[in-house]
């Protein structure tokens, strides 16, 4: 089997879509299934880590939409070299390039790979409800119903990557009616081995914590992942008990909000910013932290929970992350009720006053949970079976 995958970007900074293709082709090639992808990066552009399998870059596309007429062109050309076509994410251009180039094949008669179409997360209720997205919703529902209705509803099958996704997916927009839905997962290779070289690269990055005990938060620094709420609570309970944790915020740190939350917590000297981390560092700062936070306002899937989750790290994640319901079930960590600083200050509160042996125990269930949901090989195995089906 060969499969093409079709992504707005697979730079790494852009997060977990990209970062899952790259998990699962190592036993997608086990199986003999050759991957390829093609994107809307810079031809000429480079990323910051070297890639074992092909990778098309028809060009950076224009406005938000991602417009790009040579990723149509490139596909008129190539799709049918392909037994499936899996698109990654909505609302760009790039659905709608596959589903044009789709159509216009089966027009004139010709066998046309099967398409699939994973939203991650992108149908969540959330982006139309959420406050500060109003005018980004009204557009949202232009789109879907210009565009990615069809999109969806002709495709083969809906991929999901938690049963929480495909749940929730169905209650957005009307006229949403897929021929097939199927949770197949999600998953991580497991990490590396634990080794001092990871706490060196880590403390190297952020030496204000050598020696120290400290909480982790790794993940894009914006504000949907509640991370001003996680600083005021935090920055309160540390006020009271000096002896807490400190707290680390990794992440890219040029954005503005990124810039806000810096000034929010500069009166703080147990909150960290290390930037983004990356390989090693970011191993160190995994294996190094007591625990792992993300009290976010929607995660569809979450790869750095699972990964600080794979090293044996417990997690405090919202119900909001859509893959609360099988940590709570592994006992693999706290879930927040209440998305609130209060709300946060209580958890936080509450982990402060475990023992570091009933911390461990945590840790161990948590990984445990890893095991039992997350592992890739096992994942990869769910998506192959389901590609074979449809």
């Amino acid at each position: 089997m060969k499969i093409l995958r079709v992504i707005s970007s697979m730079h790494p900074s852009k997060g977990g879509p990209c970062q899952g293709i790259r998990n699962i082709i190592p036993y997608f090639q086990k199986e003999g299934v050759i991957t390829e992808v093609v994107c809307m990066d810079d031809a000429t552009s480079n990323y910051p880590i070297v890639d074992d399998f092909t990778i098309y870059k028809v060009g950076i596309g224009k406005t938000s939409y991602q417009y790009q007429s040579e990723l149509s062109n490139w596909l008129k050309e190539n799709i049918l070299n392909y037994d499936a076509v899996v698109v990654h994410g909505l609302w760009q251009y790039h659905n709608l390039a596959v589903y044009n180039v789709i159509k216009k094949l089966k027009k004139r008669g010709q066998k046309v790979p099967k398409v699939v179409v994973l939203p991650h997360g992108m149908l969540d209720p959330y982006f139309q409800k959420a406050p500060d997205r109003k005018m980004k919703a009204i557009r949202n529902e232009i789109i879907w119903h210009l565009t990615e209705k069809k999109c969806i509803n002709t495709a083969d099958a809906i991929f999901f990557t938690c049963q929480e996704e495909m749940r929730l997916a169905a209650t957005t927009f009307k006229g949403y009616n897929p021929n097939k839905t199927i949770n197949v997962g999600y998953g991580i290779q497991a990490p590396p081995l634990k080794n001092v070289e990871f706490k060196h690269a880590f403390e190297e990055i952020c030496s204000a914590v050598v020696g120290k005990k400290y909480w982790l938060f790794l993940s894009r620094i914006h504000e949907k992942k509640g991370v001003d709420l996680l600083i005021q609570a935090y920055d309160k309970l540390s006020r009271l008990n000096p002896s807490l944790p400190e707290l680390v915020i990794a992440g890219p740190t040029t954005s503005d909000y990124a810039q806000q939350m810096i000034k929010l917590a500069s009166n703080n000297t147990k909150i960290h910013f290390p930037g983004m981390l990356q390989g090693a560092e970011k191993w160190g700062a995994f294996y190094g932290c007591q625990a792992y936070f993300l009290p976010s306002y929607q995660e569809n899937f979450g790869i750095a929970i699972v990964e600080a989750m794979a090293c044996e790290k417990p997690v405090m994640v919202s119900k909001n992350v859509n893959i609360w319901k099988e940590i709570k079930a592994g006992n693999g960590g706290w879930i927040l009720d209440d998305l609130s600083d209060k709300g946060i200050y209580s958890a936080l509160l509450e982990i402060s006053e475990i023992s570091e042996e009933n911390i461990a125990i945590k840790g161990n269930q948590s990984y445990t949970t890893f095991q039992n949901n997350f592992n890739v090989q096992d994942r990869a195995a769910v998506f192959l079976s389901a590609l074979n089906q449809l």
